[in-house]
């Protein structure tokens, strides 16, 4: 229960200082390189993968060895792929 609220004031805390960030470059006059960075740096955090699992994890996750053949299929379908005659 502990880690729990302590996530959450983690992340209170961080979305507050999120929001002074984007107001402050929005409405202070003033506003700066800490802003901006403040704000930038929160929306590219927004941007990461955070519900991805490995693909060994995954379900239906196609494996490197199956792109591998339908590379070479896909190779082999369009003229290109061993053995195929130049031109």
């Amino acid at each position: 229960m502990a880690g729990r609220t302590a996530r959450w004031g983690v992340a209170l805390a961080l979305g507050a200082l999120w929001w002074w960030g984007v107001l402050r470059l929005v409405l202070a006059p003033d506003a700066g390189v800490l802003e901006g960075a403040v704000a930038i740096g929160g929306w590219g955090l927004s941007l990461l993968p955070v519900h991805c699992v490995p693909k060994t994890r995954a379900v239906g996750a196609a494996g490197s060895d199956q792109w591998a053949r339908a590379w070479r299929r896909w190779q082999a379908v369009r003229g290109r792929g061993r053995g195929a005659q130049p031109g």
